[in-house]
């Protein structure tokens, strides 16, 4: 959002704070600034309002009140301070048909208007912020939408029907197949006709009930402002956020309106936005003030929090007193009384984000100053006791990653299962898995075409992780071991439980235990946490023993390509002599040089490697890769070896 500083000082009077200082203010207590720029003698801020804030800072006030609690300075000139003198009106009848869908609906009439160009000040005003000139009206609805936050619409009166002597004005939902005339973007004249779903809002004639209006997103072309309006009705109203934000995001009309109204402003606001443009089109428009329908069916309601002493400061890590936290609060606005070390805080009502006790810590840590909080270390604690899981399933990880295993973690969700949850993260994770099975034999496939270019000539995986399931009606859980293997990237072959049969020998000599194992397809799980009570007594835990250094590099993200060459070389030459050429040859996009084969035949010995090739910056050609593998030949050839 684009902030004019000279707007701001018209609510903060005249401050010593510099434009780059007020930004620097502002974005240590309360938004991210983007940048400053300097524009015909005012300095334009663009801030980063995010949701939490936006609404009630997606506007000058709004910013100019945090600018005023940041430095603990009041505002010089706070509209939203004075309750708005407006006279009630009986001309205009407002039907609102789903209260939730729009709480509070404003409508006041204006005579004896003159449509015309903008003055000047109003003009330079909206365009230091990137908004074009329309005219006066117009211009007047945007300039107080973007000073106070709460979006308006003017309508025409006199190209409204009348029924009894008044004009009577609607909010429903729309139906299936019925469409709307929308004004076009930037005040082009230009018709947009929108179908409707039925899930959208509406402001309609009554008389008529016709659509002049999407509600919270854009007015209609029905009764749009021309130069020769003379009386105007000026609608600011409220409406549900949600409907308000799948309605734009659908139709692609995301505009300034919108924004603010999917950010639910205060239901208080309209009000004193229609105050306020009833003061400036009476100064620029020559207009006179007639009156104010106002239809409040469900009021905003004030949210009294405890916000306990002792809570803020172990949140925050501060030792601040009551009185300290109330004085800040009390700076944001917030009405405060304080009994002890609890205090009552309801916030300002246009703070409709201030609902909980966490609300208000946070205005205290940030008010207060991140940079004010020391960081501290926890304590030091030592262990009474060893953790027998932690001791003996740390021993189960060294044996098996020793074995030539990687662990892996798999999702605890499945798409069908034994346990189902009541809210499902998505359609195909709505069961907790039973087993680690499953996800192992998932994980095998998956990486075993992988081989080639690890190196490793076969696939070795572990999972130590909960399984949940049914028992007698109860759901229970407890933590399982699974291990797996695959000799090849074409799935299991039978000879891979002969490995498995070895390995869980070899661990249940390394633990002096007896463990039982389900063996399913090279894939072998137990159940850890029955097998636990059952294992001795740890009195110490091992004492580490340095390992050598491993370095880490990050993975491509493109696929690799593999190529085999295999050989006729004379006798004595060794594989080492074979490897060294074939490095020296194949340049920086082969990986890995993996040894294959080896026999000898009539004094000659065949030797066979697989090379791959990745790259760490884009998919390889089949012409990249044949020139290298030309250039390979032309090595070995230099040595009169023969390529089979």
């Amino acid at each position: 959002m684009l902030i004019s500083y000279n707007w701001l000082k018209e609510y903060t009077g005249d401050t010593t704070e510099t434009a780059q200082q007020a930004a620097d203010l502002l974005g240590a207590h309360s938004f991210e600034i983007e940048g400053l720029e300097e524009i015909k003698g005012d300095t334009i801020i663009e801030i980063d309002i995010l949701p939490n804030r936006a609404s009630d800072s997606l506007c000058h006030r709004g910013v100019a009140r945090e600018l005023a609690t940041v430095t603990s300075v009041p505002l010089a000139n706070d509209p939203l301070r004075n309750t708005p003198d407006l006279r009630a009106l009986d001309t205009i009848e407002v039907s609102i048909k789903d209260v939730e869908a729009c709480p509070r609906f404003t409508a006041s009439l204006l005579t004896d208007v003159v449509v015309k160009e903008s003055p000047d000040w109003l003009k330079e005003r909206l365009e230091s912020i990137g908004q074009r000139s329309i005219n006066n009206i117009v211009d007047a609805t945007n300039y107080v939408m973007f000073a106070l936050g709460q979006p308006l619409h003017a309508y025409d009166a006199d190209l409204f029907p009348q029924a009894d002597g008044k004009w009577q004005l609607g909010v429903r939902y729309a139906v299936a197949g019925e469409t709307v005339s929308l004004i076009a973007e930037g005040g082009k004249d230009e018709e947009r006709i929108i179908e409707l779903q039925g899930t959208e809002l509406l402001i309609v004639d009554n008389s008529t009930n016709t659509p002049i209006g999407l509600a919270g997103v854009k007015g209609g072309r029905f009764a749009g402002v021309h130069a020769g309006t003379t009386k105007v009705i000026i609608e600011a109203a409220h409406f549900h956020p949600t409907i308000t934000r799948k309605t734009a995001r659908r139709l692609g009309i995301v505009i300034d309106a919108s924004k603010r109204f999917e950010n639910e402003p205060s239901r208080e606001l309209p009000p004193y936005a229609q105050s306020d443009i009833i003061t400036l089109i009476t100064e620029i428009a020559d207009g006179t003030y007639v009156g104010t329908t106002d239809v409040y069916l469900e009021k905003q309601k004030s949210v009294a929090v405890s916000v306990s002493t002792a809570r803020v400061n172990s949140r925050l890590g501060l030792s601040l007193s009551t009185e300290d936290m109330a004085a800040i609060l009390r700076r944001v606005g917030c009405d405060v009384t304080a009994a002890g070390e609890i205090m009552t805080a309801t916030g300002p009502w246009e703070r409709t984000d201030l609902l909980i006790e966490e609300d208000f810590i946070e205005e205290v840590g940030r008010i207060y100053g991140y940079e004010h909080i020391a960081s501290v270390l926890p304590a030091v604690t030592t262990l009474e006791s060893i953790n027998k899981r932690h001791y003996y399933l740390e021993l189960i990880r060294d044996f098996l990653i020793e074995q030539g295993f990687s662990e892996v973690i798999t999702s605890s969700f499945r798409k069908k299962d034994d346990v189902q949850l009541k809210n499902a993260l998505a359609s195909d994770k709505s069961y907790l898995r039973s087993g680690l099975t499953t996800n192992i034999a998932e994980a095998l496939e998956k990486n075993a075409g992988f081989t080639d270019l690890l190196g490793t000539g076969d696939t070795k995986i572990f999972e130590i992780g909960t399984v949940f399931y049914t028992e007698n009606d109860v759901v229970t859980e407890h933590v399982s071991l699974a291990f797996g293997v695959r000799l090849k990237a074409s799935g299991y072959s039978g000879k891979e439980d002969k490995i498995i049969q070895t390995v869980i020998a070899q661990l249940n000599d390394k633990m002096s235990a007896d463990i039982s194992f389900d063996i399913a397809k090279g894939i072998a799980e137990c159940n850890i946490t029955e097998l636990l009570p059952s294992l001795p007594e740890v009195e110490a835990y091992a004492p580490v023993v340095p390992g050598k250094a491993i370095a880490y590099q990050s993975f491509s993200l493109f696929p690799s390509m593999s190529r085999d060459i295999a050989m006729w070389v004379q006798e004595g030459v060794t594989r080492t002599e074979v490897e060294q050429v074939l490095n020296d040859a194949v340049g920086s996009l082969c990986v890995r040089i993996t040894f294959v084969d080896e026999f000898t035949k009539e004094g000659r010995t065949s030797l066979a490697f697989r090379l791959i090739f990745q790259s760490s910056t884009r998919t390889l050609t089949d012409g990249e890769v044949a020139g290298i593998m030309e250039a390979i030949n032309n090595a070995v050839a230099e040595k009169d070896w023969e390529v089979r």
